[in-house]
């Protein structure tokens, strides 16, 4: 029994220097936004452990604004990364959280 080892080639046609540099361009723009997304992340947990140490209780509405923040950040990550090529916010509608959090917050 003979076993077919060639793999099937797919035609990929190549990239165009513009549309390269174009994307490059938008790249340099989310890197900033992830930056800024980067800082508002470090903020809302600085805030989040402030707000619990005196409150003993996390605030709501930043659990859910560090969801859709952490959310966006994945999302910017995978643009520059080449993973995904649909344009990121602000190009696009802002993406809402990728998974609910978890019910209860455990701490050792």
């Amino acid at each position: 029994m003979k076993v077919n080892t060639e793999k099937s080639l797919v035609k990929v046609e190549p990239f165009n220097r513009k549309d390269i540099a174009l994307r490059f361009l938008y790249s340099i723009f989310f890197l900033l936004a992830f930056e800024i997304a980067r800082l508002v992340v470090q903020l809302t947990f600085l805030f989040q452990y402030v707000h619990l140490f005196i409150t003993l209780r996390p605030s709501e509405p930043i659990l859910k604004f560090s969801n859709d923040v952490s959310h966006y950040a994945y999302k910017l990550l995978r643009y520059l990364t080449l993973n995904e090529n649909r344009r990121p916010f602000p190009l696009t509608d802002f993406p809402g959280e990728a998974e609910p959090r978890e019910d209860r917050i455990l701490f050792p």
